[in-house]
């Protein structure tokens, strides 16, 4: 049997694997030692798929989007529904009925304090509306506003 302490570390990446035991509650498993990706341990440690971005919207523009990570599956599109309005749209349903978990704001608010974010959600998409202090639907008011969208199982 090898001695663990003598394998070199290494920093590992999510595409790397892992050797464990898959556990079976029926039938006879012959074989349970399996491969498992550090990202398929991450994730199901977390509990959640995750899409983040970081956006920014001017005029009547979609939003623009930074993706920073997506494990999600599916392919988001952003576009500008309406005044204020914006909508993250999968290209699968992806966004699962009370579990799906929205963090966003403003980023720099370019056009002064006050500026809030709200959100809905569906199966299919995401829609954020932003509102200037006055309370109205507004553009121009996210640059480079945080979004992490989280999805629990």
């Amino acid at each position: 049997m090898a001695r663990i302490i003598t394998y070199p570390s290494v920093t590992p990446v999510v595409g790397d694997y892992l050797v464990g035991t898959q556990k079976t509650t029926s039938g006879n498993q012959t074989n349970p030692t399996k491969n498992f990706t550090v990202g398929d341990v991450v994730n199901a440690g977390l509990g959640y798929k995750v899409y983040s971005a970081l956006l920014t919207q001017a005029g009547t523009d979609n939003p623009t989007v930074d993706e920073l990570k997506n494990n999600t599956t599916a392919t988001m599109t952003w576009t500008r529904v309406g005044v204020g309005q914006y909508r993250c749209t999968a290209s699968s349903n992806v966004f699962t009925t009370n579990k799906t978990q929205v963090f966003v704001n403003v980023g720099t608010a370019p056009n002064g304090p006050g500026s809030f974010v709200e959100w809905n959600t569906n199966t299919s998409y995401v829609e954020i509306n932003t509102y200037n202090i006055s309370g109205t639907s507004s553009d121009d008011l996210i640059d480079k506003g945080s979004l992490e969208i989280r999805i629990y199982s």
